[in-house]
């Protein structure tokens, strides 16, 4: 059985080395590479080297960090799955990659069972959120990826849905509804409910999967 390939893009190199190892010793994958930032990946892609089946890519990295990298990677190679590999659990940092294309965010206290389980859905079905990161979400991804239960949603509540899956922040959108922050509230709560999230997260990723609006 041909083996699945793996780029890793981390700045420390004894946890990319640690990862490495831990890659070689599964019986489906191999490591083609292992790139310090963001940048060394542009380079890799532009000088044609050999496409890997999935890029663990980290976040906070110098040169080119890991945002950066996914907006470069959407624009010249969108089809590249990515997984995100990192200690950033904030929700705007998740968002922001998502939003980018990341096929996936795993922390990196993740379980070596729980770190190849998660290569393996993003390799064969396209998307995997760590324990964290998915429990954040809803312990069920039925309610997320099911129904669509955005047809509930009335006409205010869609525009703040769209506005919640940009960069905008709460304050900024009520600005931009032109309504007050504790509107916006009521309409997060409302939404919330309605699509069965719990997070800001949630909502971005029920949309892109849904389609519901071009995700810039």
């Amino acid at each position: 059985m041909k083996k699945k390939t793996i780029v890793i893009v981390d700045d420390h190199l004894l946890f990319a080395q640690s990862l490495e190892s831990l890659i070689t010793r599964l019986d489906d994958y191999s490591v083609l590479a292992i790139l310090k930032n963001g940048k060394e990946l542009t380079q890799y892609f532009i000088h044609k080297r050999k496409k890997p089946d999935v890029v663990l890519l980290d976040i906070k990295m110098p040169v080119m960090d890991g945002v950066q990298t996914m907006q470069w990677l959407k624009e010249n190679r969108p089809e590249q799955k990515v997984l995100a590999l990192t200690m950033e659990d904030d929700e705007e940092t998740i968002i922001k990659m998502i939003r980018g294309g990341a096929r996936g965010y795993l922390l990196k206290d993740i379980h070596p069972e729980n770190f190849e389980f998660a290569l393996k859905m993003v390799v064969e079905q396209g998307f995997f959120y760590s324990g964290k990161i998915s429990n954040a979400l809803k312990n069920s991804d039925g309610a997320i990826w099911g129904n669509e239960l955005h047809q509930k949603l009335t006409e205010k509540e869609r525009k703040f849905l769209k506005y919640a899956c940009s960069e905008l922040t709460y304050k900024d959108i009520a600005e931009e509804m032109k309504i007050s922050p504790k509107t916006i509230e009521n309409y997060r709560e409302a939404v919330f409910k309605k699509l069965e999230v719990k997070t800001r997260v949630g909502l971005v990723l029920y949309s892109i999967k849904h389609n519901l609006f071009k995700i810039e």
